[in-house]
């Protein structure tokens, strides 16, 4: 018997104790504490890996392979995230299903996917005319429209010092880009409309997120990012998909003959998609695990390594001016995220 079913009993002077070797509570505990380390670690390497899988396999298919159509690509990753997160919820049973309880609720989801739609085929869009490192250090500026926004949408202020950071952040991109002056020497890969396009994305990202805290902020109406994705897929995939045969109508022709061309085209475009949805779920896991601030922190880490790997990979050339602007974003942002959690 186990010590918790013997306290009914007598207890004698002396007990003889086993000699075998046992576990101490010390000892569970660090062991505990290594397995969960050892998860979320894994958790992480899987996010990255899938985040950054994403933005290269949009960059191949869009630049590389000659398929040059973002909002049907769009559809697709919203077409798997439609199937695979009914299939993650309602089987798998990964997070609790929840309901949803209103038709103003219903109209409110309607309007944050279509935000994320136009922030999602806008970066696609300039994938097909910017590298993957200059997207990225463009998107980093998402904290200062997220910080514009919440001002001009719920007249939130943050700290001085909150703001200052965000002028590095800014101050970085238009060096990066060389648009200051109407210098195109920073960066050499530099285009008008995909630069365009970036910065609409990125606001639209921006404006989801503080449109998401205003429209689901009633406590009977939250849901967590995985069911919000549920509901926001199939939405997007209707809204796409007019949008599609309209802007993209000769792309299954298009598209059938380059599958001739690559054999791979197909199976790239279903790994592609997949991942698309596995960066979304992972992202949910690696906030519920850790912290949000934890989450920026790594995504400002993200997006540097991507920008590395896609150097590497597509070469595309970058110069001193660059770098300087790339690095004075992320390190802007970093001191954002800070300041945020100092003075919040």
């Amino acid at each position: 018997m186990n010590e918790t079913t013997t306290t009914s009993f007598p207890q004698h002077k002396f007990q003889h104790h086993p000699t075998t070797p046992f576990t101490t509570p010390t000892t569970m505990s660090t062991t505990q504490s290594e397995k969960q380390a050892l998860f979320i670690t894994s958790l992480i390497i899987f996010w990255y890996s899938s985040n950054i899988g994403v933005l290269l396999l949009n960059k191949l298919l869009l630049s590389n392979y000659g398929f040059s159509f973002p909002i049907f690509l769009t559809m697709c990753h919203m077409s798997a995230c439609a199937v695979l997160s009914y299939v993650s919820i309602v089987f798998l049973k990964i997070v609790p299903f929840q309901r949803i309880k209103s038709r103003s609720q219903f109209f409110r989801i309607a309007t944050l996917s279509i935000v994320f739609c136009g922030s999602v085929v806008g970066g696609n869009i300039s994938l097909r005319y910017l590298p993957v490192s200059f997207n990225q250090a463009v998107g980093a500026t998402t904290p200062f429209f997220t910080a514009l926004f919440a001002y001009l949408i719920t007249l939130k202020r943050e700290a001085w010092i909150t703001y200052g950071c965000l002028v590095p952040v800014v101050a970085g991109v238009v060096i990066a880009s060389g648009v200051l002056c109407g210098l195109m020497t920073g960066e050499p890969s530099f285009h008008l409309y995909g630069f365009i396009n970036c910065i609409g994305a990125t606001a639209a990202r921006a404006f989801k997120s503080v449109l998401q805290g205003v429209l689901l902020s009633s406590e009977g109406e939250k849901l967590n990012s995985m069911n919000l994705l549920l509901y926001m897929s199939p939405i997007a995939v209707l809204v796409l998909l007019p949008a599609t045969l309209v802007m993209e109508p000769n792309v299954i022709d298009v598209t059938t003959t380059l599958a001739t061309e690559h054999r791979y085209l197909g199976l790239l475009i279903l790994v592609n998609s997949a991942m698309a949805y596995g960066a979304n779920l992972l992202n949910f896991l690696v906030t519920k695990h850790t912290s949000a601030l934890t989450l920026q922190v790594l995504g400002n880490a993200k997006g540097a390594v991507a920008v590395v790997i896609s150097i590497l990979l597509f070469r595309n050339p970058v110069t001193f001016i660059g770098i300087a602007g790339y690095t004075m974003t992320v390190m802007g942002v970093v001191a954002y995220g800070e300041a945020k959690r100092r003075y919040k």
